[in-house]
């Protein structure tokens, strides 16, 4: 099954940012050491659009604002029902593999760090997540990206079966 990105055009939006982790990354070279920062950002409205951006400079306000820069040109559009996810999903990246299970309301959004912080500027309130594998940030936050951009609404499933909306939810 091939999922389509759901580009969102920035204009407009009030989106806000949350820093999900930074490395300090060294180059050796024959003067000596050159420290620089990496910086991953995941951005969103808390109503269904998210974007994640990486940005390296040699400075740590500069890396996190070129990593907002970056999110602001990979937005994307998820499903949210009743402030959860509309069913479970399993994604994998690289070494990360996350598990996100929808959740009733008042249970807040039970997942470690990096996943939080996406599934926070999305807008989902209701969660139970699990990280296995890799703990390594940047691997967990395309991981849960890619978990959320594989959800599909009932009105997507219906379109893709060729029934009402109706018909969904019976049988």
């Amino acid at each position: 099954m091939t999922t389509s990105i759901r580009k969102v055009k920035t204009s407009d939006l009030e989106l806000k940012d949350r820093l999900v982790a930074i490395n300090r990354v060294t180059k050796v070279t024959k003067g000596g050491r050159t420290f620089s920062f990496s910086a991953i950002v995941v951005v969103g409205n808390e109503n269904g659009i998210v974007g994640f951006g990486l940005g390296k400079a040699n400075e740590v306000t500069s890396a996190i604002s070129k990593g907002v820069e970056d999110a602001k040109k990979n937005l994307i559009r998820i499903p949210i029902y009743k402030g959860t996810i509309p069913h479970e999903q399993l994604a994998k990246f690289g070494g990360a593999e996350v598990f996100l299970k929808p959740a009733s309301h008042g249970t807040g959004v039970k997942a470690g760090n990096a996943m939080r912080a996406v599934l926070e500027s999305v807008g989902i309130t209701d969660v139970l997540a699990k990280s296995k594998g890799s703990s390594n940030p940047h691997n967990i936050v395309k991981a849960t990206v890619n978990a959320l951009l594989e959800l599909r609404d009932a009105y997507s499933v219906a379109q893709q079966r060729g029934i009402k909306l109706e018909k969904v939810f019976k049988g």
